[in-house]
């Protein structure tokens, strides 16, 4: 497994969103899927608004493999469940996106489950 470069993490950083994939049984990539995310501690991290029925969610638990894609970049990935760091994933979600309904969606009991950390490989 690689790591992020301080380069791709200070953009994805500077960005509101990513497109996150996992993928199917024959090893192509599903659907690309605009999701918010934020960089804690030199990771960077997702969760499903949808919870644990979010569509690229449910894609992404089938092999834990898949890709991003953020300006032009796309690097392929392994989606790491992890709910370590979940109260510093809250506020780092209202410090980039604001505080209103749209940030109190995936910072509640619904989406935390689904916390996922992103490595490249």
């Amino acid at each position: 497994m690689s790591s992020w470069t301080a380069e791709e993490l200070d953009a994805l950083d500077r960005i509101d969103e990513i497109r996150v994939a996992g993928r199917r049984q024959d090893g192509s990539l599903r659907t690309l899927t605009i999701v918010w995310h934020v960089v804690v501690d030199g990771s960077l991290y997702v969760r499903s608004v949808r919870g644990a029925e979010g569509a690229w969610y449910k894609g992404v638990l089938h092999h834990h493999e898949g890709a991003i894609s953020w300006d032009g970049t796309t690097r392929e990935v392994t989606y790491i469940a992890d709910s370590t760091v979940d109260d510093q994933l809250d506020e780092a979600y209202y410090k980039k996106y604001g505080n209103g309904p749209d940030t109190d969606a995936i910072v509640n009991s619904k989406a935390r489950p689904t916390t996922l950390r992103i490595e490249p490989r």
